[in-house]
């Protein structure tokens, strides 16, 4: 990762090792911030984000996170969709506030079906995700009728969301298999029709501080629940042995946000605004759409881990489960940053300088460490995600 000052307005300012102004500073023209309906909005999030790490806590095995993949994906893509939307047509309006708000009700709806989500809770998950599309397409359709360039073809939200709609509502009519295979080949056709978009034709110009923003806060509400599940299983064991290792819990988070908000994604937003807009499009398709899907994913994995790792803080060995969240988790993490800074157009050489163990480490320990005490593995993780910061920050001195 390398670093260099550039000037904005006569200021000279650092920028963060992908690149990126330190801090997340964004220009003045990009001062908008979220809204309060954006931020009300998310707080269904904070249900779905618990209920996903509830359902890799404990010892989860390769079904528990193929399915927790498999179901975040679709909450992901809901939250990416409406908040895109937000960006480009606001929030203010009394319309569009009752459309979010149908969205906040039907993604309550998935929150409630994840526990079971694979049973008789199926047809209300898919029925949640098709009133998404539903919301979409009204939020959408009006651009159709707009004038001039802005103007959008009719076929876009016809099918992206209509026809999507739709079908995910006939699929609570199926039976399993056949409506798991359903939702994989909805949720395929949807990535395909996004990477196949090229951003023309868009109803306006993405707002990119606002965008950047809003994917920090998501980050922000998954490293909250990180810390619930820090407190929540101290609080019920309550030991020696869980203190130590919640502090250790404690000390791996409090890295991952500080790398994060001043050196990571969360400062993007310069490099992206000296775009053009299709560019910029494409970038935030990737960077938010696609690699923060990874990002947030990871630390969900991480949360599950840690409250996991609290809890069996006497224990001699952590649980197989835990111990892929935990250093799974960190490594998933490492490594859609990496590819983020790939994307952004940074060097490989000095993306590998970071990347390479950053991802490695934790792997290692993942594949090896299953007789270590939990606090040991705590340890180590927190000495790897505290040495990534440093290392970010000797960059950042010495550019």
């Amino acid at each position: 990762m390398s670093s260099h000052a550039k000037s904005d307005h006569g200021t000279r300012r650092k920028t963060g090792i992908m690149g990126t102004t330190q801090g997340g500073a964004l220009p003045t023209h990009e001062a908008r911030h979220a809204a309060w309906l954006e931020l009300f909005f998310d707080l269904v999030f904070v249900a779905i984000v618990a209920q996903f790490s509830h359902a890799l806590h404990g010892d989860p095995g390769l079904r528990d996170f193929g399915l927790f993949f498999a179901l975040y994906l679709p909450a992901w893509w809901a939250w990416v969709n409406i908040t895109v939307s937000a960006n480009l047509f606001g929030s203010e309006s009394p319309k569009l506030r009752l459309l979010v708000l149908s969205a906040m009700f039907c993604l309550a709806a998935m929150a409630t079906s994840v526990p079971d989500a694979l049973g008789d809770r199926a047809a209300a998950y898919s029925l949640g995700y098709a009133g998404i599309r539903f919301v979409l397409l009204a939020l959408w359709w009006p651009a159709t009728r707009m004038a001039g360039s802005h103007r959008l073809p009719r076929w876009r939200p016809i099918s992206y969301y209509l026809l999507s709609g739709i079908f995910w509502a006939l699929s609570a009519l199926l039976p399993p298999p056949w409506q798991y295979g359903a939702w994989a080949a909805l949720i395929a056709a949807e990535i395909v029709l996004l990477l196949a978009a090229t951003g023309a034709g868009l109803p306006g110009q993405l707002h990119v501080g606002h965008l950047m923003e809003r994917v920090g806060l998501f980050v922000i509400i998954v490293l909250g629940e990180s810390i619930i599940a820090l407190v929540t299983s101290t609080d019920h064991t309550w030991s020696r042995h869980g203190e130590a290792v919640a502090v250790l819990g404690f000390i791996l988070l409090a890295a991952l946000w500080w790398s994060y908000f001043d050196f990571g994604t969360a400062a993007a937003g310069p490099m992206m605004t000296q775009q053009d807009s299709i560019r910029i499009f494409l970038l935030a398709r990737d960077i938010v759409g696609f690699l923060h899907f990874f990002v947030t994913a990871a630390v969900i994995a991480i949360s599950a881990g840690l409250g996991t790792a609290v809890e069996e803080a006497g224990h001699g060995r952590l649980s197989p489960g835990a111990l892929w969240a935990l250093a799974g988790g960190l490594t998933l993490y490492h490594a859609a940053h990496a590819l983020i800074a790939l994307r952004l157009g940074r060097r490989l050489t000095d993306v590998a300088c970071w990347a390479l163990p950053g991802v490695g480490f934790p792997l290692l320990l993942a594949l090896l460490a299953d007789s270590f005490p939990p606090w040991l593995l705590l340890l180590l993780l927190a000495a790897e995600a505290l040495a990534h910061l440093m290392y970010a920050r000797g960059v950042m001195r010495r550019a």
